[in-house]
């Protein structure tokens, strides 16, 4: 085998395995938090991990959001709706 191929493959193992870790071990993750939103008569409720505590507001409910809302319009009205529960599982 040549010594380039060689090189991509072990390449490629370890991209791949910083990846896997930093996604298991959430080392990047210090908040969780749920929020369920309700809009159009419809609740949804969404957990996420982030590295603050506005990406993971921002993430949770974006989730839901999208969900929900059918068009970009309906989704900045979601998205700007207070959320109905936000609960902290993690700070």
């Amino acid at each position: 085998m040549k010594k380039s191929v060689l090189a991509a493959i072990v390449f490629v193992v370890v991209v791949i395995g910083a990846i896997l870790y930093t996604s298991l071990t959430g080392t990047n993750s210090r908040y969780r938090v749920e929020i369920c939103m309700t809009f159009q008569g419809q609740t949804v409720c969404r957990t996420v991990r982030a590295a603050t505590e506005l990406e993971a507001r921002r993430t949770a409910t974006d989730n839901a959001c999208s969900e929900m809302a059918h068009g970009q319009s309906e989704f900045e009205r979601c998205r700007n709706t207070p959320p109905t529960k936000e609960n902290w599982l993690s700070r």
